[in-house]
């Protein structure tokens, strides 16, 4: 039954007395000192503070269990906090302990007994650094949502700190350059070289002790994390022992996590990245192009079969580092994902992926080849160094057989892409780049999925698909194809497809439209800026983009008519220069034809067909 009693009481010292109201006094005869409590004279309105107890049902044992809480300015405040915490108790929650949350989380760590490697070293992480310092001494029972509210707040002023530190940090590094940049041109002047090298030491100076106590900006993506952790260990306290009334990390609001989204290093951004420096994003994806560059490149490297692995079928870096020898199947062209290396405090340890991550992963005859060409090296490096090689089971490794490192790699690659001219990416980039190759050649987003060892689509589209120009054009394009305008033209000379346009029964020619007079435009039909026209059309429009609505109606209409198949459409109208584009359109298109021979009525091989003999030979065999 609930029937909490309600009391003031004050901090004032005095006379201490017992049960009968006498004074007490200690051993030299003076009166006890202390606190008086509920016996205070001036207990009443404005003096004191509200407290109460009840009691709950007895123990097994019958131990009597009382809750005592004060401190509260208003009765009210009282009986609502006395009504709360009983309503906790009838809950199950365990509103006696006196456990501190920093106790708490400790105890809750130590008992996750199969938590990941990398995933218990990010909690210890966020006990260490953030909860025990902030959270640490607040009772368990007391824990709400304000409490998590002042933690990020703490985490946010040391954000403000941390910036100005880099913001000086990153002066005193521009100081040090121009210092630097003095000393070098100061050569072969005695004097002012000498004074120029004293500068370029203090600042250098400087620049270091400056550097003490930098530390990284916690992030908006590591503040959810934190709060998660908070989460976890919240929810297990209430599964286990209805240690709190609510899981109050779900209360919290927190800036929200914006995902840098892909950028491709279009000529823009590699012209903007060779001027200044700057990467336009933190998560940069090389075009077809530069990618054939970088493998070209790489040719010669001891791993380029690894890049080449990197590349087209996105494995993570510790997923490479563990690949086992035996997991790598030529003949049936596979390789199955089924370990991964995580580093800790560079240490290396082995362990199995996510189970979702767990995949078996198809390769290109290419792919292939570059594994067996891989294992031959190793074979000839094994008979090299004899007794000296280091046998580990793995596919991937040094040329001493040593294993690879997930951090080396990473490393390796960077100086790779510094040496080859390239705009940067960094490794675990090319699992967007393998990403947007693939949706790139026409794979569905499920097979990229699987291929890269996603949870779901969603993450894989969220995520890793970046889209590469050529494919914003495609896309962007197929819906103007599909969705005719009705822009009136005249054909002045109908379009023909000679048979040179036609390369293994596809033809890829340009609509250029030019504006002569007024709105009047043409547009003729090529194959190259200097070929003859294939064809013209003449119309009244007002700028370019009614130009190629209008190419693009004339050439369905003539596909139509032939029989053959608008493959692709693609708009380049803002290949212009600004000051150029109201007068000039461009428009490229692919069309097949469907005269090919088709596979039907071929069986399995079961070998060729004889070749026929020579002429010379049916001549030899009529002579003997």
């Amino acid at each position: 039954m609930f029937d909490p009693s309600y009391y003031r009481r004050c901090q004032c010292k005095g006379p201490l007395k017992d049960k009968e109201g006498k004074p007490l006094f200690d051993a030299d005869g003076n009166p006890k000192i202390g606190d008086i409590g509920t016996t205070c004279p001036k207990l009443g309105k404005g003096h004191g503070k509200w407290s109460f107890y009840f009691e709950l049902e007895p123990t097994e044992g019958g131990h009597r269990q009382r809750v005592r809480r004060g401190g509260f300015t208003r009765l009210n405040d009282a009986k609502k906090k006395a009504k709360e915490i009983y309503d906790a108790a009838m809950a199950g929650a365990d509103v006696l302990s006196d456990e501190k949350c920093g106790d708490f989380f400790l105890r809750w760590i130590k008992s996750k007994k199969s938590l990941a490697r990398t995933t218990r070293k990010g909690y210890e992480e966020h006990i260490e650094l953030y909860l025990l310092p902030h959270l640490g001494h607040i009772k368990r029972r007391d824990l709400k949502v304000r409490h998590l509210d002042k933690l990020f707040d703490a985490i946010e002023k040391e954000n403000a700190e941390r910036i100005l530190h880099r913001l000086r940090v990153d002066q005193l590094q521009k100081d040090r350059d121009a210092a630097h940049r003095a000393w070098v041109k100061a050569a072969g002047k005695t004097e002012e070289r000498r004074a120029a090298r004293r500068a370029f030491l203090d600042a250098n100076a400087k620049l270091r002790e400056g550097k003490k106590g930098l530390r990284k900006v916690t992030s908006a993506a590591t503040m959810h994390r934190i709060n998660d952790t908070i989460s976890s260990a919240i929810g297990w306290g209430i599964k286990r022992e209805q240690a709190f009334a609510k899981n109050w990390a779900h209360y919290v609001e927190l800036p929200p996590v914006v995902r840098p989204k892909p950028l491709v290093w279009t000529p823009e951004r590699i012209e903007h990245w060779k001027r200044t420096g700057e990467k336009p994003g933190p998560v940069m994806v090389w075009t077809p192009e530069l990618t054939g560059q970088f493998l070209d490149f790489v040719m010669d490297d001891w791993f380029y079969e690894l890049w080449h692995t990197f590349i087209f079928l996105g494995p993570r870096r510790g997923e490479m580092a563990a690949l086992p020898e035996t997991e790598v199947n030529t003949d049936a062209l596979w390789m199955r994902i089924s370990q991964q290396i995580v580093e800790v405090a560079y240490e290396l340890y082995g362990e199995a992926p996510k189970a979702d991550s767990v995949r078996t992963l198809s390769m290109s005859m290419e792919s292939g080849d570059n594994m067996v060409s891989f294992r031959a090296k190793k074979n000839r490096k094994r008979e090299e160094l004899g007794d000296e090689y280091i046998e580990n089971g793995r596919f991937w490794t040094h040329e001493n057989g040593e294993d690879l490192h997930p951090d080396w790699l990473s490393r390796r690659f960077k100086r790779l892409v510094e040496l080859s001219g390239l705009p940067p990416v960094r490794l675990h980039d090319l699992r967007h780049l393998a990403a947007t190759l693939a949706l790139l050649a026409g794979h569905d987003i499920k097979v990229v999925q699987e291929k890269l060892g996603h949870s779901s689509r969603q993450i894989t589209s969220d995520t890793y698909t970046s889209v590469l120009p050529e494919m914003m054009r495609a896309e962007a394009e197929s819906v103007m194809s599909v969705v005719p305008r009705d822009i009136p033209f005249e054909v002045r000379t109908p379009l023909a497809l000679p048979e040179s346009a036609w390369q293994n029964d596809i033809a890829v020619f340009f609509a250029h439209g030019a504006k002569q007079s007024d709105d009047t435009w043409v547009v003729g039909a090529q194959t190259r800026p200097d070929s003859d026209l294939l064809g013209m059309i003449r119309l009244t429009g007002r700028g370019q983009d009614d130009a190629a609505n209008a190419a693009v109606k004339w050439i369905r209409d003539h596909c139509s008519a032939q029989g053959l198949e608008l493959v692709r459409v693609e708009n380049f109208n803002d290949r212009y220069p600004e000051e150029q584009r109201p007068s000039f359109s461009l428009t490229r298109f692919t069309v097949g034809r469907s005269e090919s021979p088709e596979v039907e009525g071929w069986a399995l091989p079961t070998g060729l067909p004889p070749a026929p003999r020579s002429d010379s030979n049916r001549g030899h065999s009529k002579a003997a």
